[in-house]
């Protein structure tokens, strides 16, 4: 009884410590974590319009290449930009290996790539797919919904010229569904 006792305890130890290295595993992907930059203040935001782009500039925070990993369906993630690329694919090795691109521009390069077939839905599941995205990584850093509730009632553009569907072109003439997006959360907190 007392053999048996001791190998349970060996299979859970062993259990538990292959467990706990996966999840470091999955969470330490080489990319720098949001700790690693400077954070925007949270202050009370009281312009109308509110621009976010670049990680690198205020809000930066908002961006899909912002450096917070998130978990969803307990997988890990680095960004949520590699998430929303991952998905353009239903093959789990395209989505894998989208996942682990070293850099959320690696990631978007390769869901760029036209040498991979996207899933035939894309056009109408792109959205869904940045939504769950981006409410995973606002529902897994509290940081981040007091940044967002921080910004009040003003409106937010991702103003960049690169991106007429998620930004706003650049001149305010884009669909600019990722401010929309944010904005709704905003409303849900």
């Amino acid at each position: 009884m007392k053999r048996l006792k001791c190998f349970q305890n060996f299979f859970l130890s062993a259990f538990l410590i292959i467990g706990f290295a996966s999840q470091l595993q999955a969470a330490d992907s080489g990319i720098p974590h949001y700790e690693n930059y400077p954070p925007t203040p949270i202050v009370d935001y009281q312009e109308e319009i509110l621009d976010f782009y670049s990680i690198k500039n205020s809000y930066g925070e908002f961006s899909n290449f912002a450096l917070f990993p998130l978990v969803i369906d307990g997988v890990s993630w680095p960004t949520s930009e590699h998430y929303y690329q991952a998905h353009k694919y239903l093959e789990p090795e395209l989505i894998e290996k989208v996942r682990l691109a070293s850099t959320p521009m690696e990631a978007a390069k390769m869901g760029r790539d036209p040498n991979f077939p996207k899933r035939s839905d894309w056009d109408t599941y792109k959205d869904v797919a940045m939504e769950i995205a981006v409410v995973a990584k606002f529902n897994q850093y509290p940081v981040l919904q007091e940044l967002l509730k921080s910004t009040n009632k003003s409106f937010f553009y991702e103003h960049t010229k690169n991106d007429c569907y998620w930004g706003d072109c650049g001149d305010r003439t884009g669909k600019n569904k990722l401010g929309l997006l944010l904005m709704k959360i905003r409303s849900t907190l």
